[in-house]
């Protein structure tokens, strides 16, 4: 039989190629919107883009169609056209439905593709039909069974694509994306052409369409259409891709966000360990867990000896990097199923969860002192610290949160008072001494407004004339409750509490007021010796405050004395060399307190203006009877001679020790064999009985004035 031979117009088949390149482009993006939107706006791009899928898809056919140019005029059904329209966009929902499914396994791509080859097969073969020729058009078994195969390998690629590029948001998305068209486009394309060559027309067919759809007007229509609905569904797919990533970036900013703050709220800002909020949930927790294991818990209180003093001595930087490395150090020293908190300042929590013998708690103790005892570089200083810990144990010392808390608190003010740098276990001895303690505590911060604190002095003498020459001011505490409280029990306190400024600053102002009444009663004039503490010494504008003490109080510098640790001048020598030289300027009389317990380097002490060495009681109580406390008093008194510094010695009860010391060539004394520390009156009136009687022995004096 004698065939109808066509030809194509290169033009419209290079368009159908543009087209099947743009639609598949289409596609791939479209996937993408797809799977990143959620319920209706999932939905909305599902319908959207399947019919513009589906009109893209249907459009490269058509247009290919019309690229074929046969002897006869050619027209289309519009109905059977639309048809096919719908059958594209079916498919095309159906194949997008697919890939936006959570998992696609090869056996679902398989189904999908030849469900998706036979789909695109029919909308060929149905826009084929739209021609309505008679004798109806026959084709080719090989070449239409190869069209069919070539839908379905195109479609089952298609979709393997499509899912593998969804979700890929990296620098080469597009680029793959582009270069993925171009495969689906071409695929699209050989099915089309394979479908077109497998058609026979017989040499007296006669198209029964003619009064249909002009080819010419749909060869326009179509490729305006097409481009133009591809090109705005691809524009809105880039505006909404943007708009979705910009919106998951804010999501996400305000996520992170989210967990910083959350973050914040249960940590430490300084150390990034957990706060208290998160120590009692996780205490909570541990109680919890332990009620159903039968094990046990232990809560460890920690806090370093003296860190107030090192912080307000070499300033709160400082500090905080010695927190830093303490916090960093306490780690590594326990187990990753433990907590280490800061609760604040420089107190710390170790929660030890899960352990089945309290021993185990006195382990990690002893393993936290160790730690902590080798040294700390700070800012190329080598720092050294000591640590107390309290231990509670769940459930024997306590069966809630608060009761362990408060209990491991109690021990660790216990340790303290044992000497420090230790541990101990909680007892219910403790609960009293805790109980006092925190109303001490209490009664201490009120108790300079309420004008509870007295000075009592003690009389430094010369040693070879028997002559008063200076008192020294010490501070008494006389609670209405409980009496006289001994220094050792409210001064340490006083420094953590922060109460040692304002107490050493009324100390020294009674001192200097107490002195200028002296004087002006018309008593012998003498110096007035006063303790500076290391906070005291760090002060700024130190030189500034005892200037202005001294002009309210009228007294002259060389009536007050000023009594410092070696350790004080230690930490920053240099600074302290400048303090130091201006308060010596001014004419007042500094002095080495507690000598022979510090760096007791003479040597180095000669690069501050100093007056006297003051030699602790240590070395005093058994001087007539200890060869090497005499040869070290021995040895001090010389080479301080030899600086041109007065020697005096602390702590003189007995005639034999005074005796001692006058033959070792000591220049002064203070202790019980002249006078134990006394109020101002009671020193006034020892004064009076030794002006009206200058012969008389020194005890005699003493002791007439307390008769």
């Amino acid at each position: 039989m004698a065939y109808l031979v066509g030809a194509y117009d290169s033009r419209l088949v290079i368009l159908s190629i543009a087209v099947a390149i743009l639609a598949s482009y289409a596609a791939l993006n479209l996937a993408g919107r797809v799977v990143s939107s959620q319920g209706r706006t999932s939905c909305v791009w599902l319908i959207g883009g399947a019919g513009a899928m589906g009109a893209g898809i249907w459009s490269m056919h058509f247009i290919g169609m019309l690229a074929f140019r046969l002897p006869i005029r050619i027209g289309y059904d519009l109905v059977v056209t639309l048809l096919s329209l719908v059958i594209a966009v079916a498919v095309s929902a159906f194949a997008l439905y697919l890939v936006s499914r959570p998992r696609v396994g090869w056996r679902r791509l398989c189904i999908g593709g030849v469900a998706m080859g036979l789909g695109i097969a029919a909308m060929h073969y149905t826009g084929m039909y739209a021609m309505r020729m008679s004798p109806p058009i026959s084709y080719e078994p090989a070449l239409f069974a190869a069209s069919i195969a070539i839908a379905i390998a195109a479609s089952i690629a298609a979709l393997w694509i499509t899912s593998t590029l969804r979700d890929d948001s990296s620098s080469m998305a597009q680029t793959k994306k582009l270069a993925s068209a171009v495969v689906m486009g071409m695929a699209i394309i050989a099915m089309h052409y394979t479908g077109m060559a497998a058609a026979n027309f017989a040499g007296d067919s006669v198209c029964l369409a003619r009064g249909g759809v002009d080819s010419h007007w749909l060869a326009i229509t179509i490729a305006l259409a097409s481009i133009g609905i591809l090109g705005v569904t691809l524009l809105l797919s880039v505006v909404d891709s943007r708009l979705a990533s910009k919106t998951a970036r804010l999501v996400q900013s305000l996520r992170d966000a989210n967990s910083k703050l959350q973050h914040l709220s249960l940590h430490d800002s300084l150390t990034g360990l957990p706060n208290r909020a998160l120590l009692e949930d996780r205490i909570n927790h541990a109680i919890a867990s332990a009620q159903r294991s039968g094990r046990l818990v232990a809560v460890m209180f920690l806090d370093l000896d003296r860190f107030k003093t090192i912080n307000d001595s070499q300033g709160h930087h400082y500090g905080d990097k010695l927190l830093q490395a303490m916090a960093a150090r306490l780690t590594a020293t326990v187990r990753q199923l433990d907590t280490v908190a800061r609760i604040g300042g420089d107190e710390f929590v170790v929660l030890l969860e899960e352990i089945g013998d309290p021993q185990v708690a006195a382990h990690v103790a002893q393993k936290i002192l160790a730690a902590l005892s080798d040294p700390f570089s700070i800012e190329h200083q080598e720092q050294h610290i000591s640590s107390s810990i309290g231990i509670s144990v769940y459930p024997n010392d306590g069966e809630s949160l608060r009761a362990l808390m408060v209990n491991a608190d109690g021990a660790m003010y216990h340790a303290k008072k044992m000497g420090r740098g230790n541990y101990q276990f909680f007892t219910s001895e403790m609960n009293t001494a805790a109980r006092t303690r925190l109303a001490l505590e209490k009664n201490l911060r009120s108790a300079i407004e309420r004008n509870e604190f007295m000075l009592h002095y003690q009389p430094k003498v010369d040693i070879r004339t028997g002559a008063m020459v200076a008192v020294e001011a010490l501070v008494r505490w006389n609670d209405p409750q409980k009496g006289l409280i001994s220094p050792a029990e409210f001064i340490p306190l006083a420094e953590e509490l922060g109460l040692i400024i304002p107490l050493g600053a009324w100390v020294l102002m009674t001192a200097c007021q107490q002195n200028r009444q002296w004087q002006d009663a018309g008593l012998p004039p003498l110096r007035v010796a006063v303790n500076l503490s290391a906070v005291q010494f760090r002060q700024r504008h130190l030189v500034e405050f005892i200037t202005q003490v001294l002009d309210d109080a009228g007294l002259d510098a060389a009536s007050l004395e000023l009594e410092v640790t070696e350790s004080i001048l230690m930490q920053d020598a240099e600074e302290a060399a400048l303090i130091l030289a201006n308060l010596h300027a001014m004419g007042i009389h500094i002095s080495i307190d507690d000598f022979g317990t510090g760096y007791s380097s003479l040597a180095y002490l000669k690069r501050f203006p100093l007056d006297t060495l003051k030699i602790d009681r240590s070395f005093v109580r058994d001087i007539s009877s200890d060869p090497d406390d005499a040869a070290i008093v021995r040895s001090v008194v010389a080479l301080a001679h030899s600086l041109r510094l007065k020697v005096l010695a602390e702590g003189v009860e007995t005639e034999e020790q005074l005796a001692f010391l006058r033959a070792l060539g000591c220049d002064e004394y203070q202790g019980y064999f002249w006078s134990k520390p006394v109020p101002a009156a009671e020193l006034e009136a020892m004064l009076r009985t030794r002006a009206a009687h200058p012969a008389l022995p020194a005890q005699s004096a003493a002791d007439t004035a307390s008769a």
